[in-house]
């Protein structure tokens, strides 16, 4: 009879209309695995790929630092794990919970971010290191406030455009708003300093409004503006300036500012091919500083040669690929919007990284996505991603092209519609 009376329950419970909180959570894991997207799968697939090369090359770039600083060759890798599951759980939870409900916690997490970003600046608190005062922590638990305001300021942006996507066309409505809060973000960012994080900063926000609609002609004056600007900031500075003028002729100073750019190319050119071996690497020998963070792709060049650094380039290339087909594909334009953000986010990141390296960009002291060693950017790297398998779960299936066209407005893909506010009930 109690078999009976549960089974009973079970079934009112399934039956029962939902509502409150559980009416709004559409999580992703609900649904069956068959019926998720291949963009979905692929994603998550290269998400971890990435993953095992970037812990496999950590280990080895790290082993002859890690040795010579603490009497291990494990500290670096173990630290690198630590990082990579802490970001796991972090990706799990965002890819579950749906993407939706973070619109509510977009202003909370701005102002936190940039709460995070004045205190990063107080003498005494604030870890400098390289001459840049960017971290909050104590020994290897640390964190970057510049990670963390990325992902905030991207969230503010696409929420506000996807409300006011009917008011693209008043610039006071959704373009100035946005450019203050990036101007105030950049300032704070640029006193520590961290050039290179603002300008992918920039990167992200330039992608938002041009996903969103933004009139070409005001984005071309936005980006004018803003590459005037970071030219300016780049020779403002002496160090900076310096970083430019090895990048554009890295042999004028070859024991100085073009030391690293030299011992970079020197790796490069050592792999060939093939490569000399998985931890075969002599520049990790002291030879070419931030060997398993900033310069880790000099490290696959040499050990995995021309064949290794084309593939993850290939990776990244892919990944690029199937988040612009998550943002196609999303269900409503603030999942669009995010989607091309953070997909616009890691290539823009990965491409500058490994332009550094390869000489054709300025040194700008930023980590390779899922493979570089580093706390705060894996984790927040990995959240996002998680966002973005959010977004890709719940991707709608392509429309199919009719034998009679429709008008126009009839054929809109319902991402570019403006999403009513959230509740705040």
């Amino acid at each position: 009879m109690k078999r009976v009376k549960r089974a009973a329950a079970a079934t009112r419970d399934q039956t029962r209309p939902r509502s409150g909180l559980r009416a709004r959570l559409r999580l992703p894991g609900g649904v069956p695995p068959e019926e998720r997207p291949s963009t979905y799968w692929l994603l998550l697939a290269l998400t971890g790929v990435l993953l095992v090369i970037g812990l496999v090359m950590v280990l080895s770039a790290s082993s002859v630092q890690s040795l010579a600083e603490f009497g291990s060759t494990w500290v670096y890798f173990v630290r690198q794990v630590m990082w990579v599951l802490i970001g796991l759980v972090g990706l799990v939870i965002s890819s579950r919970l749906d993407y939706r409900l973070l619109r509510r916690a977009s202003v909370p997490l701005l102002v936190l971010s940039l709460l995070l970003l004045v205190v990063v600046l107080i003498p005494g608190i604030g870890i400098s290191v390289n001459g840049a005062r960017a971290w909050l922590g104590a020994g290897p638990m640390r964190m970057q406030p510049s990670e963390l305001v990325k992902l905030a300021l991207l969230l503010f942006s696409c929420d506000l455009l996807a409300r006011r996507a009917h008011k693209m066309d008043d610039s006071r409505l959704t373009l100035v708003p946005i450019i203050v809060v990036m101007g105030v973000t950049a300032m704070l960012m640029m006193l520590q300093p961290d050039l290179g994080s603002t300008m992918v900063m920039g990167v992200i926000i330039f992608a938002v409004l041009f996903v969103a609609g933004v009139p070409l002609l005001r984005l071309g004056g936005v980006f004018a503006a803003g590459s005037t600007l970071a030219l300016g900031l780049a020779l403002a500075a002496p160090y900076r300036r310096n970083r430019l003028l090895a990048f554009l002729d890295p042999s004028r100073d070859p024991m100085n500012t073009g030391y690293q750019i030299n011992q970079s190319l020197v790796g490069l050119a050592s792999g060939g091919l093939f490569g000399v071996g998985l931890g075969e690497s002599r520049s990790k020998y002291g030879f070419l500083p931030n060997a398993h963070t900033d310069f880790i792709f000099a490290i696959i060049s040499e050990e995995l040669g021309l064949v290794g650094a084309l593939l993850v380039i290939g990776m990244f290339l892919g990944f690029a690929t199937l988040g612009v087909k998550a943002a196609l594909r999303a269900p409503d334009r603030f999942g669009m919007l995010l989607a091309g953000g953070i997909t616009a986010w890691i290539l823009a990141q990965a491409l500058v990284n490994i332009g550094g390296v390869v000489g054709l960009m300025p040194i700008t002291g930023l980590t390779l996505p899922f493979i570089s060693a580093g706390g705060s950017s894996l984790v927040v790297t990995l959240l996002s991603t998680g966002i973005l398998l959010n977004v890709a779960a719940q991707g709608t299936a392509p429309v199919k092209a009719k034998t009679r066209p429709e008008p126009y407005r009839s054929r809109a893909h319902p991402a570019m519609r403006s999403d009513p506010a959230p509740s705040r009930g």
